[in-house]
C-alpha cells in the first residue's frame, strides 16, 4: 500500500500566520508543496512534497532531520524541585544535572494532562519539553506558594534521527559527542561555531539527537546548513513528520490530545510504569490510588487497510473502539494503528473488524504494543541491524 501522499496534505484550509509562531528554520525547507500543521501553538511541516515510504526508509537506514513543533518549558527558582515533585507524578530531585527523564502531570481527577521529557540544566534551572497543550498556564496556576518562574526560552527542536544520526553529531560536534552520550543524556555543545542544547532523544524509536536552538542567540540558517554540510556524505535527509509519524506509531510512542487525553488516567493509557504513587504528594494522587489499572489502549494491525481516526473497531456488529491514529507500516507491510476501547477487557490476542470512514469492513489483530523493539534496543543502540 502507497505512503507516497500523506493524507493531511489533501485536507487543508488557508489561514493567517498571524496567531501561530512560525519556525526559525522555514525558510531552510519550505516549498510550493509544504503543508504546515498547528501543534502547541506552533507550525510545522505535515508534508513537504516527500515520498513518505522513502523518507521512512532514509530514517530506517541512514538518517532524517525533523523541524519539531516540541515547546520547551523553562522552570527555574530555588523551589523549582519542589514545585515539580508536586507537579509530576515521578521523581524529580533524583534527575541529574545532564540528563532527561519523561515524566507525567496528572489533573487532580487523575487523567493525564500532559507527558514530556524533563531535563535538568543546573540546579535550580529545567526544562520540560511539552507536546500539545496549555502546560505553561497550567504551571503558572499551580506555582502558588513556590519560589520559581515558568517562563518560554524560545527554542526550537531539530531532530536528528536514524543509524547514522551517532556519526553526524560526532561530525557536527567536533568528536564532543559520540557513543560516551548513552540515552537521555544531553548538554550544551558547540555546533559548528554555535552553541546549542542537544539531548540524545527522539520520537521515532530510532538511535537519534534533539538539538535545542535558541532562535535569539545563534543564526538558525547557519545551524541548518552546518547539519546538512555533515550529514549530506551520510545519506541524511529533511522530511515532513509524515515519516516520523509511521515511526512513531510502530515504536508506540503515543501524542497527547491524540492518542489520550484528559478523559483517561495514565493507567488507562497504558502508562502506568511511569507513575510512583509511593511519591508523598502529587497532584492526581488520591484518584489514581483508587483508580483501575486496565489498560484501554492498544496496537491494531490490519492487512488490508490503513487504520485511521475515521476507523472503528466491532466485535461482531458491536462497536466497542476507535483508532486514535494509524499508518501503514513499511516494515511490517500492514496497516497499524492504536485501538482505544471503550471499557476494558482481554482485548490483546483477539480477532476483531477494522470498519473503515467509507463503511467497509476488514479483519484486524489486536496486539500488545509497541509493535516490535519492546526493550528500546535501537535507541539505545543495542541493536543495530537495519531493516
Amino acid at each position: 500500500m502507497s505512503t507516497s501522499i500523506h493524507a493531511d496534505a489533501a485536507n487543508t484550509l488557508r489561514i493567517s500566520a498571524r496567531r501561530f509562531e512560525q519556525s526559525p528554520f522555514r525558510e531552510c525547507y519550505t516549498n510550493e508543496h509544504t503543508v504546515h500543521g498547528v501543534y502547541a501553538g506552533r507550525y510545522y511541516s505535515v508534508f513537504n512534497g516527500e515520498d513518505t515510504a522513502q523518507a521512512y526508509w532514509s530514517l530506517r537506514r541512514q538518517a532524517a532531520l525533523y523541524d519539531v513543533p516540541e515547546r520547551p518549558v523553562q522552570i527555574e527558582g530555588p523551589d523549582a524541585v519542589a514545585f515539580m515533585e508536586h507537579v509530576f507524578a515521578r521523581p524529580i530531585g533524583t534527575l541529574k544535572e545532564g540528563r532527561g527523564r519523561y515524566a507525567i502531570a496528572c489533573t487532580p481527577q487523575g487523567g493525564v494532562f500532559m507527558d514530556g521529557i524533563l531535563f535538568r540544566l543546573s540546579d535550580t534551572r529545567y526544562w520540560y519539553v511539552q507536546p500539545d497543550g496549555a502546560l505553561e498556564a497550567w504551571l503558572v496556576a499551580h506555582s502558588a506558594g513556590f519560589d520559581v518562574t515558568i517562563s518560554d526560552p524560545r527554542a526550537r527542536v531539530l531532530q536528528i534521527q536514524g543509524p547514522a544520526s551517532m556519526a553526524i553529531m560526532a561530525a557536527a560536534s567536533g568528536g564532543d559527542i559520540g557513543e560516551a552520550m548513552k540515552y537521555f543524556h544531553a548538554g550544551f555543545f558547540d555546533l559548528g561555531g554555535q552553541r546549542a542544547y542537544v539531548s540524545r532523544t527522539g520520537w521515532t524509536g530510532e538511535l537519534g539527537f534533539e538539538i535545542y536552538a535558541e532562535w535569539e542567540k545563534i543564526d538558525c540558517t547557519r545551524l541548518w546548513e552546518h547539519l546538512f554540510e555533515v550529514g549530506a556524505p551520510h545519506g541524511m535527509i529533511f522530511s515532513s513528520i509524515s515519516s516520523m509519524e509511521v515511526r512513531r506509531i510502530e515504536a508506540g510512542i503515543l501524542d497527547n490530545l491524540t492518542d489520550f487525553d484528559r478523559s483517561m488516567t495514565p493507567f488507562q493509557a497504558g502508562l502506568g510504569p511511569f507513575i510512583d504513587l509511593d511519591k508523598p504528594d502529587f497532584i492526581g494522587r488520591a484518584a489514581l490510588l483508587k483508580a483501575d489499572r486496565t489498560a484501554l489502549l492498544h496496537g491494531v494491525t490490519c492487512a488490508g487497510a490503513r487504520p485511521d481516526m475515521t476507523c472503528t473497531l466491532l466485535d461482531g456488529a458491536q462497536v466497542v473502539g476507535h483508532i486514535t491514529a494509524g499508518a501503514w507500516s513499511p516494515y511490517l507491510d500492514c496497516g497499524i494503528g492504536y485501538g482505544r476501547f471503550a471499557e476494558a477487557g482481554d482485548w490483546v490476542g483477539r480477532s476483531l473488524s477494522l470498519k473503515t470512514g467509507d463503511g467497509t469492513i476488514h479483519p484486524c489483530e489486536i496486539v500488545a504494543l509497541p509493535f516490535y523493539d519492546p526493550e528500546k534496543r535501537i535507541p539505545r543502540g543495542l541493536d543495530t541491524q537495519i531493516p
